[in-house]
């Protein structure tokens, strides 16, 4: 059987060569997800490790604040032979290129001969209480070098001017590195400045459990005491975390492909298997038994998994340095990671690739034993259409779809998404189970079209189709699954994000706000901002300080007739009127007041009863401009409230008018536009990445169609030699494989895009229902990718036909008929 399975090999390699490209495949982007994983979290590990290196016990303020009693406390532990107290001051920076300061943290120096320290990429550390060393990234990007002056200054209107004397090597840093000063400097700019914690290093003999006790005896008891390498291992888990949740969805997106291998492969071996019935039942009549026949089919699979499992990881290592290589580029706040490889990185996605070949071969292989050998050696009769085995599957996958249908709707009415989930995942089984029945009746009905205008080869195309039911099933039902999970991303996503548009209407209705702390604005300055790329509307409010309800609070004023066009909430934006006072929720509370009721603001000498109206992400108490006259008659514009394009760069909106209008000290700018594009930026990536990587699997699946008309042609060898002996040219050959591809793509791309739209809805359902202010659900149908995905499709499907149709039109009709 040893010479058997080697001849076998040999003579069927280009029939297997498209289930170990699916498993190359497969297997790769596992490996990929699992190295790139292993190598971020390896090199935080070794980041944060140097960072705290020297450090055996820290107590932290997670649940307190550290007082200077317990610093005092921590400095008397005789096993200590240092202790450091980790300071940092919020500050702000007047860089440069900057028209008013941002925010700067501020480190203090700590003595590091013990406990590790800072270090520099040039210039020094900071001796003296003028001096000031930042990070090198924070540097170049504000155009700051050695010896240059950088003013800071505190929240309470004090600054100081400091000589940059030094960059902190940032490159290996985690997050982002901060400024250091001198401990005498911290004391003058920040002398409350906040303490982070506590870091002491043991005298020789010590343990760090030792430290870490005799620590915690003498600090306050609501502070946590670590040993250094717990700490390390808290601060790993706060970076990594985000590391972990990205490589379990790679890992799923992995499994996906996988699972879809397997797909791919368990139908390449049934029709090789079928098409070797007859030498496989020689070998049963020169004395092969079952078992042997089983095994020998097994063992084919296992070397077949076991070589392209290998390939695979291979492929994924050099994609894992490839992509760490790229990350580099870019500044995601993580240090830059070199390829780490570990056994399980390897070793796991080549044990489930060799393990998922040989599940895939399981079926064939058991239905190659199960033909007797005189039986096998006799032509093979067509497969039963309504065999026992065909209507129990059909039953069990209408109960499937049914039962998955029911906890759909569940799930989407409850907002519980395991319920959703799980009926996702069992109706789509149910799909799966009834494809035999399902897809070849979609490809009758898609194909009357081409079958009526296409000719003979078009007619002929449509039959092949449908002639084995199972494997064409089984060929659709991989691209099925990847169509699927795309369409659903792309609907979920989009259905997702314009529920979270319409809830940012209600919560925060203005994009942006920008306000003057007491100053009025300059003349020009509404020009300045309309001249900002992306805002398309700007709209001048003026404030005044008024008494309401016994209380001094400052109102705001807007022209009724121009809100609308800055207010997103329409229904909000039509409360407002005359003799109306919008009142934020927490604004009616503090002035015992209800939405209806009435409410007498005084300004001065003047005084004016309103009538209270619930408003959300308003100012506290927000009135008409013609009201606010009359309250404040020489009431002056002291902000604005802009709208932007939705199409425009948030960020450089946002930073091109928290740099405008140069001549007002201190500008406050607000609004929702920066949560919106943090948010929409995350939709983005999300869909960009899921179909990325899901493509992964429509790949595969794409693999399997080529494959399947490829061993079709060998399976029909002499049927097409017999059509174009009747007068079949090889281009209409060549046209009938391609309509037989296509009609199956488009089948899987219909389906698959039908049932994305159902899994999307119900899943945005499932996870956003309850969740939004007014509890309600947006669903969206985002036509032009599905558009784009239904041609991908059909587009990769006729590309799948180009080789198998090269193959069949390259056989001579007289030597085709001549073979056996």
């Amino acid at each position: 059987m040893r010479r058997s399975l080697l001849s076998s090999l040999r003579a069927h390699l280009g029939r297997l060569v498209a289930a170990c490209l699916a498993i190359v495949l497969g297997v790769g982007f596992g490996s990929l997800a699992m190295i790139v994983h292993s190598s971020a979290s390896h090199g935080i590990d070794e980041t944060i490790g140097a960072q705290y290196k020297g450090v055996d016990a820290v107590v932290y303020p997670s649940r307190a604040t550290i007082s200077p009693t317990d610093i005092a406390k921590a400095q008397q532990v005789s096993q200590a032979a240092a202790v450091v107290t980790l300071t940092t001051a919020y500050l702000n920076a007047a860089y440069p290129d900057l028209v008013r300061p941002t925010g700067i943290e501020v480190d203090s120096l700590h003595d590091s001969t013990v406990i590790a320290g800072p270090g520099t990429s040039s210039g020094r550390l900071p001796t003296a209480t003028n001096e000031i060393a930042i990070a090198a990234r924070q540097a170049a990007k504000h155009k700051i070098g050695l010896g240059d002056q950088l003013r800071i200054g505190s929240f309470d209107g004090k600054s100081w001017t400091l000589r940059v004397v030094g960059l902190l090597d940032d490159e290996k840093s985690v997050g982002t590195a901060p400024a250091v000063v001198t401990p005498a400097a911290m004391k003058i700019i920040s002398p409350d400045a906040f303490v982070r914690g506590i870091a002491l290093a043991a005298k020789p003999g010590v343990s760090q459990v030792q430290l870490a006790d005799a620590a915690r005896a003498v600090v306050a008891g609501e502070l946590t005491v670590y040993t250094g390498k717990e700490f390390v291992q808290h601060e790993v888990e706060d970076y990594t975390h985000g590391i972990d949740v990205l490589g379990g969805v790679f890992g799923m997106f992995a499994l996906i492909a996988l699972f879809v291998a397997c797909l791919v492969i368990g139908n390449t071996f049934t029709i090789v298997i079928a098409q070797r019935t007859r030498e496989m039942a020689l070998l049963r009549c020169v004395g092969a038994s079952r078992r042997q026949v089983f095994t020998s089919v097994l063992a084919e699979a296992s070397v077949v998994g076991v070589v392209a499992s290998a390939v695979g990881v291979v492929f994924g290592v050099a994609l894992s340095a490839l992509a760490l290589t790229l990350s580099r580029e870019f500044d995601w706040g993580i240090p830059k990671v070199p390829l780490h490889l570990d056994l399980a990185s390897v070793f796991v996605p080549l044990l489930l690739g060799t393990l998922a070949t040989l599940i895939a071969a399981v079926v064939p292989a058991r239905r190659a034993t199960k033909v007797a050998p005189l039986a096998a050696l006799r032509p093979e009769a067509a497969p039963a259409a309504s065999s026992r085995a065909g209507v129990l599957r059909l039953l069990t996958g209408f109960l499937l779809l049914a039962g998955g249908g029911v906890l759909l709707a569940a799930g989407a009415a409850m907002h519980q998404v395991l319920i959703g989930v799980a009926g996702g995942v069992i109706s789509f089984l149910g799909v799966l189970a009834v494809g035999a029945l399902l897809v070849p009746a979609l490809i009758r009905l898609i194909g009357a079209l081409p079958a009526r205008g296409g000719g003979v080869p078009a007619r002929i195309a449509v039959a092949n189709a449908v002639r084995n039911p199972k494997r064409t099933a089984a060929t659709t039902s991989a691209l099925l699954i990847g169509v699927t999970l795309i369409s659903l991303t792309c609907v979920g996503i989009a259905s997702v994000q314009k529920t979270f548009d319409v809830s940012m209407n209600g919560q925060y209705p203005v994009d942006l706000t920008v306000t003057a702390w007491k100053e009025k604005m300059p003349a020009g300055a509404e020009q300045q901002l309309r001249e900002i790329k992306g805002i398309t509307q700007v709209v001048p409010v003026s404030t005044a300080d008024v008494k309401a309800g016994g209380q001094e609070m400052s109102v705001t004023g807007i022209d009724p007739a121009k809100a609308g066009s800055v207010i997103h909430n329409q229904e909000l934006a039509g409360k407002l009127k005359p003799g109306t006072a919008l009142l934020a929720y927490s604004t009616m509370r503090a002035l015992n007041v209800q939405e209806g009721s009435p409410i007498t603001i005084v300004a001065g000498q003047h005084k004016l009863t309103l009538t209270v109206a619930l408003s959300i992400g308003l100012d506290p108490i927000t009135l008409t401009s013609a009201d606010l006259t009359k309250l404040a008659p020489t009431a002056s514009v002291t902000g604005y409230w802009l709208a932007s394009d939705p199409k425009a760069n948030a960020p450089d909106v946002i930073d091109a008018v928290q740099q405008s209008i140069p001549s007002v000290k201190d500008l406050t700018v607000e609004g929702g536009l920066a949560k919106r594009a943090t948010y929409t930026q995350i939709f983005d990536v999300l869909l960009i990445v899921g179909i990325g990587l899901l493509g992964v699997s429509v790949l595969i699946a794409l693999v399997g169609v080529g494959n399947t008309l490829s061993l079709s042609v060998l399976e029909r060898t002499r049927e097409n030699a017999l059509l174009r002996a009747m007068g079949l040219s090889r281009g209409q050959l060549r046209r009938m494989l391609a309509v037989e591809s296509l009609l199956m793509a488009v089948v899987a791309a219909g389906l698959g895009i039908v049932l994305g739209l159902i899994y999307g809805w119900t899943g945005t359902s499932a996870l956003m229902g309850g969740q939004t202010v007014s509890g309600g659900v947006e669903y969206a149908v985002p036509g032009t990718l599905l558009i784009a995905i239904a041609a991908v499709a059909a587009v990769a499907g006729l590309l799948a036909s180009v080789l198998p149709a090269r193959r069949a039109a390259k056989v001579a009709p007289a030597g085709a008929l001549a073979t056996e």
